[in-house]
C-alpha cells in the first residue's frame, strides 16, 4: 500500500519537476549521455504507433500514456546527480 501511496504522490506533483527538469537538462553536472538518453526514451514512445490501450477509450487510453510518461520521468529522477535531487527534494 505504501509504494502506491509513494506512486500517487509522485503523480500529484508533476508540476514541481518543471524547474527540476530544466536544470536537468541544462546542467554541466549531468552528463550528455544521460540527457540523450532520457529523450531518446521520449522521442521512442512518441515515434511507437500503438499503445497498450487504444486512445479510442477515452480515459483508460489516457492513463496507459501518463503511466509511460511517469515511468519517463521517474528514470530521469533517478539518473540525476545527488546534488540536483536534493535541491528539489526528490
Amino acid at each position: 500500500m505504501r509504494k502506491w501511496w509513494k506512486r500517487l504522490r509522485f503523480i500529484v506533483n508533476v508540476r514541481r519537476f518543471l524547474p527540476f527538469l530544466l536544470e536537468f537538462f541544462v546542467s554541466g553536472d549531468v552528463p550528455m549521455r544521460k540527457k540523450a538518453f532520457a529523450v531518446g526514451l521520449l522521442l521512442l514512445y512518441m515515434a511507437l504507433p500503438f499503445d497498450l490501450i487504444p486512445d479510442f477509450l477515452a480515459l483508460f487510453g489516457f492513463i496507459d500514456d501518463l503511466a509511460v510518461f511517469m515511468f519517463i520521468l521517474q528514470q530521469v529522477v533517478k539518473m540525476a546527480p545527488v546534488s540536483l535531487k536534493e535541491k528539489y527534494n526528490l
